[in-house]
């Protein structure tokens, strides 16, 4: 078998000539293949630079043939151009061509037409699919590795939606990064269409309809002040808000989650992006609800998936509130049973109040440290359930917590991101407003929005020290008045009155470890 490659600029009158006779061989020779390849004149330079370097042969001038020995492993064996090609035809075979030149030369202008048709009709196919491109910064964190097969497998976009992955990390992080897209490559994933890593600035966040940023500011103890970090913080969005606005789509969807300061970093992305609706940008709260259902359920000996309604108050990262005023639980295993949609009050169903009051504020304050989310599963499973109910809508009537800019819902100040209730529909979030609080529960939540205030105020260098709340707030952990369904022998009801479950303020907290990968350097 003689298998033959013919290469040549769409418009050369000689490759148009070349390829009638390798056409007339091809069909009058059994033993005679031609494979034809055609460049735009554009493109025919470089094109056949490239293939020389490639091969390491020597060939200026259009068209090029070589020869595929097939059964020497496919090298090519290159002939030359066209009157080598026509001699080895007189030689071999015995047949030439008479073309006359202004038929050559019409044939060439014909052969143009019929490219640039060609490539015109190939562009038009792709831009018909046109993937979601979706970007995660901070890509070597673990979170990132377990949260690509998420996006990938259909559930979250929709099965019929194609995507692109972009990992973004500094240069350092280059072989992780290297090491995820190969790993992604080879999931396989009829919906990924492809995966890739950036480690310049400059292209980041590209045509980008969903960002995912899971870049970090840890304190280090004894080294770097509290105040230090809320200004580190506010240089990374300096330099990632404008990148946004002048890279990425008017309508992408961010979504900021992390170890740290979610909040602040939250509202320094809408400070440093004007443009991009604050609607669109919202910061990751359902790792704490998450990790207290899952703690109730335990107690519970249930699935956690049956308790809903569990609500974060506050800065996710830092002073939150976990409020189970609201919660539900669903297909418990008990003497009263209904159907799917049947639920009872948490805390009608949990008796031990000195738990509520000790283990389980304990455990909900020590999630902001950093062993807690260096498995990075958790963080990568809500962050794929919040972009899926954000696409395809939450499930009706579920209360999810969510890090939104405040407009005054909830006596909270505006202008800054606070944790509330809110629900997923027709592709955006609304908040819950609906949702009934007391005086008490007012009262932290107004100490919790006057820790935000003084980050922003850091941040933004309209005060150089934070300063502590001065109005005295109830921090004792009392949530019998909640139980007032609960028989009066199993509980001891005490005389004051608190609904609140909270976590430690951030203010007093360390972050021990090493910086995280997120750039820009900064001091």
């Amino acid at each position: 078998m003689a298998q033959f490659v013919l290469a040549g600029r769409a418009d050369c009158p000689y490759y148009a000539k070349a390829e009638i006779l390798a056409d007339y061989l091809q069909v009058n020779l059994p033993n005679f293949r031609i494979y034809k390849i055609t460049q735009h004149p554009d493109n025919w330079e470089q094109w056949l630079h490239d293939i020389c370097e490639k091969n390491g042969w020597k060939h200026k001038r259009s068209p090029i043939v070589w020869r595929e020995l097939l059964d020497r492993g496919g090298k090519g064996l290159l002939l030359g151009g066209f009157n080598d090609f026509l001699e080895h035809a007189q030689h071999y075979y015995g047949i030439t061509s008479d073309l006359l030149s202004e038929e050559m030369l019409q044939i060439g202008e014909e052969n143009l037409q019929t490219h640039i048709q060609i490539e015109n009709e190939e562009e038009e196919r792709k831009s018909l699919i046109n993937p979601l491109q979706v970007w995660i910064s901070s890509a070597s964190a673990p979170a990132c590795y377990h949260l690509i097969p998420l996006l990938t497998n259909g559930e979250v976009f929709g099965i019929t939606t194609e995507i692109s992955i972009h990992l973004l990390d500094r240069y350092s992080c280059k072989e992780i990064l290297h090491g995820t897209v190969m790993e992604a490559q080879d999931l396989a994933y009829p919906l990924l269409r492809s995966v890739s890593m950036h480690i310049e600035l400059d292209e980041a966040f590209l045509q980008a309809d969903v960002i995912i940023l899971l870049d970090d500011i840890l304190l280090e103890r004894d080294t770097t002040s509290f105040e230090n970090c809320i200004r580190q913080v506010n240089e990374l969005c300096k330099v990632y808000g404008p990148l946004i606005e002048k890279n990425a789509k008017s309508e992408v969807r961010i979504v900021v989650a992390g170890k740290t300061f979610v909040n602040l970093k939250t509202l320094m992305i809408m400070t440093h992006a004007p443009s991009i609706n604050p609607g669109n940008i919202i910061a990751m709260a359902m790792l704490l609800e998450s990790a207290a259902k899952a703690m109730l359920a335990r107690k519970l000996n249930m699935n956690s998936a049956g308790i809903k309604d569990v609500i974060v108050w506050g800065n996710i990262t830092g002073s939150s509130y976990v409020d189970l005023s609201n919660a539900k639980v669903y297909r418990y295993d008990s003497a009263i049973w209904g159907p799917p949609s049947f639920s009872r009050p948490l805390l009608d169903m949990i008796y031990d109040s000195k738990w509520l009051r000790s283990e389980f504020v304990t455990a909900l304050s020590s999630l902001n440290s950093q062993e807690y989310h260096c498995v990075g599963m958790s963080p990568a499973h809500v962050i794929a359930t919040v972009l899926r109910y954000w696409y395809q809508d939450s499930p009706p009537r579920e209360i999810v917590s969510m890090g939104v800019l405040s407009e005054g819902q909830f006596c909270i100040p505006e202008g800054i991101v606070f944790s509330m209730p809110v629900s997923f529909q027709n592709g955006t979030w609304e908040v819950i407003t609906e949702t009934e609080i007391n005086e008490k529960t007012q009262e932290i939540m107004d100490c919790l929005a006057y820790d935000l205030i003084q980050e922003k105020q850091v941040a933004l260098g309209e005060i150089q020290k934070m300063q502590p709340y001065k109005k005295e707030v109830d921090t004792s952990f009392n949530i019998f008045s909640l139980l007032d369904n609960v028989e009066e022998e199993k509980v001891e009801k005490p005389k004051e009155e608190l609904e609140t479950l909270s976590s430690g303020s951030h203010q007093s907290e360390t972050f021990e470890g090493e910086k995280s990968a997120s750039f820009p350097d900064v001091d």
